[in-house]
């Protein structure tokens, strides 16, 4: 699972950083659509469909990593997004692992 501070129901023991990197391509006609949308204005629908689904995958994957590791959890998760390629989404995402106490 992850937490904030607010949310632990107990005291915990911080373990190691954990870091995940997802990458998702996008359709390049989707691409191409959504280039002319961004001329006139409007929602990208398509690109914020691709950064919610990878952004759920690299949290999913994130929470996996803690269960291997033996973690309850992790916390202080951060999100990143830098661009890697035009037509790609990139999402890092990292916080602790943690014990309860």
């Amino acid at each position: 699972m992850l937490y904030t501070p607010e949310t632990l129901p107990h005291e915990v023991e911080l373990g190691e950083l954990l870091t995940v990197c997802t990458v998702s391509a996008a359709n390049i006609v989707k691409d191409v659509r959504e280039n002319l949308r961004n001329l006139v204005g409007g929602e990208m629908k398509h690109y914020e469909a691709l950064i919610e689904k990878t952004l759920e995958r690299a949290l999913k994957k994130l929470e996996a990593k803690a269960a291997v590791g033996g973690y309850d959890g992790v916390l202080g998760v951060k999100i990143a997004n830098p661009k890697v390629v035009e037509g790609g989404v990139e999402i890092i995402v990292y916080g602790n692992g943690f014990h309860y106490k």
